[in-house]
């Protein structure tokens, strides 16, 4: 079993913004480019095009209809992926060490060489965040592009994870939470945020800025004449084409 560090220097995480994801699939698409091209071993798929696909994806985003109390009913695009919990239980069942929270930057992640693929890890997760690669045997999470963010050689506005990098809405937003005048902290105390299935105490690190309320039709006059005619009767040539059109 892996012990937990009592504190961490840093609290790298994402922002979430529930309002402003359209659910495009532009970070799912980044997340799986990035991680099969660069960190660990390549994500796997099998049957990709077949009748039964299989693939491991360390970002998904599901789409939910909701029906406020007042108002229209709305689509809400959730994406999901590894929360770094604070009290991470993935980590705390893993039997041979190899899920770790890093003290450094309050990151949870894989040794894959450690790992024995027994699901534990993905058992404990009550976000369902982990994913076992079929190919490799091995379970899979969401690293916060840890190969991203401290690699000098990337331009520094590339130095996010991909899934942020690339968000045309700019619903995603990565820094470090314990430092109050980030921009991430910042978010959360202008909008408060959603602390996801707050009852497992795991106290994830990510958030995610709820949904504005929407604009209703409840003060809406449907009875209410919403433009006036130009000219009660038309005249001249639109009057000729008027009768013209008419005798068609």
């Amino acid at each position: 079993m892996t012990d937990l560090p009592k504190q961490t220097q840093r609290k790298l995480g994402l922002v979430i913004d529930l309002d402003t994801c359209v659910g495009c699939h532009a970070c799912v698409t980044a997340c799986k480019g990035w991680n099969t091209e660069n960190y660990g071993a390549p994500l796997s798929d099998k049957d990709a095009y077949g009748a039964d696909p299989v693939g491991t994806f360390l970002n998904r985003i599901h789409s939910y209809e909701v029906q406020p109390e007042q108002g229209c009913a709305q689509t809400i695009h959730f994406p999901k992926s590894c929360l770094h919990c604070d009290d991470a239980p993935c980590v705390t069942v893993c039997p041979t060490g190899a899920s770790y929270k890093r003290v450094e930057d309050g990151i949870v992640l894989v040794n894959e060489d450690h790992c024995i693929g027994c699901g534990l890890c993905a058992w404990a997760c009550p976000y369902g965040a982990r994913e076992m690669d079929q190919t490799a045997g091995v379970m899979k999470k969401c690293t916060l592009c840890v190969d991203r963010i401290y690699n000098q050689n990337l331009p520094e506005e590339d130095r996010v994870p991909a899934c942020v990098r690339t968000c045309p809405a700019g619903a995603r937003h990565f820094g470090d939470f314990s430092d109050p005048q980030s921009n991430v902290s910042q978010l959360i105390a202008e909008r408060g945020s959603l602390n996801l299935m707050p009852e497992q105490n795991t106290k994830p690190v990510n958030q995610y800025l709820p949904p504005r309320p929407k604009d209703t039709w409840t003060d809406v006059d449907s009875t209410a004449t919403t433009s006036t005619p130009v000219a009660q009767e038309p005249k001249g040539f639109l009057a000729w084409l008027d009768r013209t059109l008419d005798s068609l």
